[in-house]
């Protein structure tokens, strides 16, 4: 990704590295009720379901948005970029310059040391000016996140947060919660390196907070709680799978305002995608696949929601919840 000295940091950051224990590589355990990144998924849900949270997702048909706006309206209409590579022109509602530099960190694109935190402040703050702006489109304020990097193990609206589980959202306090650690477990545990890959991890957490601010997070939890185990991961496997798609939405508007994809980004964001596809995860720790498991979705399935988002750059693709296909 391209950044350089004089690109923005965002200021929604609380560090709080060296105040808990060590890392620890996976497992389970961290907040209770956030959505993580390395969990496994599950099979479909049943036409009711559909039926009842097909309501909410008017908002992706055809009058996007009309959760957020309250009135409806046009999507976040940006022009339809590339699947990767190449250079492209910058495309705005709102004029705003691009600061193209040099790629950071080590040669496979691991920032080090304190890169790293520099590099979340950028992504972060990168998420920040696409999603004003899309907010903004419809006259909406956006909540930002906060975002917290954190060692081993911190304290949360959702319980105690912990490593051993990645990177996860708390819609209870609206943050992000991270550990660092977690970007060389991508790197050398799931095989993911690249820093578009670490970007896509956070673009995915502030995915969920999406999700929370349009009122989709909570009717899902209510529906949860009246579901059986393999309908609620079920229905959490979509939960997922739209914010992998809102990912790929931000990939696709942020180029366009900031410049930042590099030949290759993209391919790196998939194959993360992929590397942590509840299918994989499963195979690497326990031998074999069980997909009624899944809590997140399959490697094809994230990298297609992802890829999806990312062509369209519209919010209104992401709907996971109506489709049969997911």
């Amino acid at each position: 990704m391209r950044y350089d000295k004089d690109d923005r940091e965002s200021k929604n950051i609380e560090d709080n590295r060296g105040r808990g224990g060590g890392f620890r590589f996976p497992g389970s355990g961290g907040g209770r009720r956030g959505m993580r990144i390395p969990i496994g998924g599950k099979g479909g849900m049943s036409l009711t379901s559909l039926l009842i949270i097909g309501g909410l997702m008017l908002l992706f048909g055809l009058n996007p948005l009309e959760l957020l706006t309250g009135s409806g309206g046009g999507g976040f209409n940006l022009p339809q970029m590339p699947q990767s590579g190449g250079k492209v022109q910058r495309r705005t509602t709102q004029e705003i310059p691009g600061l193209p530099g040099s790629r950071s960190g080590s040669q496979d694109g691991t920032p080090s040391s304190d890169e790293a935190g520099v590099f979340v402040k950028r992504v972060l703050a990168d998420t920040e000016d696409v999603w004003n702006r899309v907010f903004n489109t419809f006259n909406k304020k956006y909540r930002e996140p906060r975002l917290v990097m954190f060692t081993g193990r911190t304290p949360t609206a959702c319980g105690t947060g912990s490593a051993a589980a990645g990177p996860f959202y708390c819609p209870a306090d609206e943050k992000i919660y991270i550990d660092l650690a977690f970007f060389e477990q991508l790197k050398r545990q799931f095989k993911a390196p690249g820093d578009f890959a670490q970007a896509y991890v956070i673009a995915h957490e502030v995915g969920h907070h999406i999700q929370k601010q349009l009122g989709i997070a909570d009717k899902v939890q209510g529906m949860k709680q009246r579901m059986s185990k393999k309908q609620s991961n079920a229905l959490q496997v979509r939960m997922e799978l739209q914010a992998d798609c809102l990912a790929g939405v931000w990939a696709n508007i942020n180029n366009q305002l900031n410049n930042r994809l590099e030949p290759g980004d993209i391919d790196e964001g998939l194959n993360a995608a992929s590397q942590i596809g509840d299918d994989m995860i499963q195979r690497r720790t326990q031998g074999y696949v069980v997909p009624d498991a899944f809590t997140h979705g399959s490697a094809a399935q994230r990298t297609r929601w992802f890829k999806k988002g990312y062509s369209a750059g519209k919010m209104q693709v992401c709907d996971t919840f109506s489709t049969d296909d997911v």
